[in-house]
Parts: C-alpha cells; sequence; structure tokens
C-alpha cells in the first residue's frame, strides 16, 4: 500500500499532462465554455452513477457552497480561461508557461492563507522547476500573433484561479467526502460553463470522431481520474508542495507530444526536462523531523 500511495503524484503528472490531447482535438469542433459544460455535466452523471456503488457521506451545505467554490474556480474558470485563449488564437507553449507560475502563486497563498512554512530549500526548488519549464517550452514561443491583451489576461486568470481554488479546497472542503465534494465542485463548473456559454457563445458544434474522442479522454481520463487523485493528494499534503508537481507537467507533456505527434525534442529541452524534475525533488523533499527542530532553534 506505501508504494501505491507513493505512486499517486507519478499517475497523477502523467494524467493531467494528456490533457492538451483533448483539447487540441476539441477546440477546432466546438465552442470551449459549451464544450467544458457538457464534460462538466457527463462527469457529474458519472459521479452520480458511482455513488449508487459505494458508501459515501454527505456534506452539509455549508461545505457544499464551499466545494461549489472551489470547483468554480480550479474546473470553470481555470480550465475556461486556457481554453478560450487558445481557441483564441493564443500559442499554447506561451499559455502553459503562465499557468507554470501556478505553483509559485499558490506557495504565495498557502503561506498568507493556510499558515503554511515555506523554506529556502522549497522556494530554490520552484525556481529551479520555473527555470525548467521556460527551458522545455522555449521552442514553442516563437509565434505570438494570438497574444493580446484579452488572451493574455484569459491566462494569467486562470493561473490564478487554480491556484485560488487549491488553497480554498485545502482550507474549507479538504475533510468532506471525495466522491460527493467532486461533485459539488462539478455543480460549481457546469453552472458558470453554461451561464458563460449562453453569454457570450453559440454552442454550435461539429460532431466528429475528434470530437467525441476528446470528450471521452477528457471526462474518463481528466475529469475523474486526474481530479481524483489531485483531490487525495490536496487533502493529504501540503498545498505548496502538491502544486509544486505542475512544473512537470510541461516536460511530460512534450514527451507525449514528441511519441504521438513526432513533435520535436531537442537536448536543451532535455536538459530543462531534467532541471525541473530536480527542482521538484527539492521542493516536495519531506524534512526530516530532527532537521526541523535544530532549524527551528
Amino acid at each position: 500500500m506505501p508504494l501505491l500511495i507513493r505512486l499517486v503524484p507519478v499517475v497523477f503528472v502523467l494524467l493531467w499532462s494528456t490533457g492538451f490531447i483533448g483539447a487540441r482535438y476539441a477546440m477546432p469542433w466546438a465552442e470551449p465554455f459549451a464544450f467544458l459544460a457538457v464534460r462538466f455535466g457527463l462527469t457529474i452523471l458519472l459521479l452520480a452513477l458511482l455513488l449508487a456503488a459505494i458508501s459515501w457521506r454527505a456534506m452539509d451545505r455549508r461545505q457544499a457552497v464551499h466545494a461549489m467554490i472551489a470547483g468554480a474556480l480550479i474546473h470553470g474558470v481555470y480550465l475556461g480561461g486556457v481554453f478560450w485563449a487558445i481557441r483564441n488564437g493564443m500559442p499554447a507553449g506561451l499559455s502553459a508557461l503562465i499557468v507554470g507560475l501556478q505553483p509559485l502563486a499558490t506557495a504565495m497563498l498557502a503561506a498568507a492563507f493556510l499558515g503554511e512554512r515555506l523554506t529556502v530549500k522549497h522556494w530554490a526548488g520552484m525556481a529551479l522547476g520555473l527555470a525548467g519549464v521556460a527551458i522545455v517550452l522555449a521552442p514553442k514561443l516563437g509565434a505570438l500573433g494570438g497574444v493580446t491583451a484579452a488572451t493574455l489576461a484569459s491566462s494569467i486568470l486562470a493561473m490564478l484561479a487554480i491556484s485560488a481554488g487549491t488553497v480554498w479546497q485545502k482550507r474549507f472542503v479538504a475533510s468532506g467526502d471525495l466522491v460527493v465534494g467532486t461533485i459539488w465542485q462539478y455543480v460549481g463548473g457546469v453552472a458558470l460553463m453554461l451561464v458563460a456559454t449562453l453569454a457570450f457563445e453559440t454552442q454550435t458544434y461539429q460532431m466528429t470522431g475528434e470530437l467525441v474522442f476528446a470528450m471521452a479522454w477528457l471526462v474518463l481520463v481528466l475529469s475523474l481520474g486526474a481530479i481524483f487523485l489531485l483531490m487525495y493528494l490536496i487533502r493529504e499534503g501540503e498545498v505548496a508542495k502538491v502544486s509544486s508537481l505542475f512544473f512537470l507537467v510541461p516536460s511530460v507533456t512534450a514527451l507525449v507530444a514528441w511519441v504521438l505527434f513526432d513533435e520535436t525534442l531537442n537536448a536543451v529541452q532535455i536538459a530543462g526536462m531534467v532541471l525541473t524534475t530536480i527542482g521538484v525533488a527539492v521542493a516536495t523533499k519531506k524534512v526530516q523531523p530532527g532537521t526541523r527542530a535544530r532549524a527551528s532553534k
């Protein structure tokens, strides 16, 4: 069992990194807010069916509202912002780099609102991680034609939203039932996406094999698999350390793109991946009790 628990961060990063596959296949055929509303609705349906097969604890009204707020931020504003920016021309590499600032923002919010203590080693690890992410994504930053004030603001808002949502989840919802809490999260996300698509979109789409594949992949692999693992990690660990795992996502994504889509991967990018991995290892390394005691003297 301890081995399985230690593998959770690895599996989470692998699953989360495949999210670009769905976005890449879906965005030519559907509007972002409408697509996400359907994705979240299907996820709620599958989770509701899951409740019939497992034991679960209901949430009180206060916790449910907090879960909806966390979900509106983590699922609605974050994914909606990223999908909208890319749909409107923001280069995926630049969007990933902006979202890559999320661990830094989360760490600062966790220190301010959760009282998490950030050491010099933690900051050094995150600095190495961010530098590695920049190196990995550098070849993808050449085409900046889609960068406008609106797409830039959308990407920054997405980054701030997932940071705030992660801290909100840890502070107000972490003790609740994992499945029930996730359902309420998606209720918050789908409500926000329904308002957004009705206000700004036409709800038109083209039913293609790529769109169906993207929907199935994002619902089953990301909205269920990866999100459950993220909620587990937030519940069991320090938020700042959990968020550091996101530094690994661009590197793993680049590897997946190299395998599936024959995208280039040069020696400099590989060096960036190594640097990112070292940074995450430093930032997430557990401090031994004796060391912490000596450091506090």
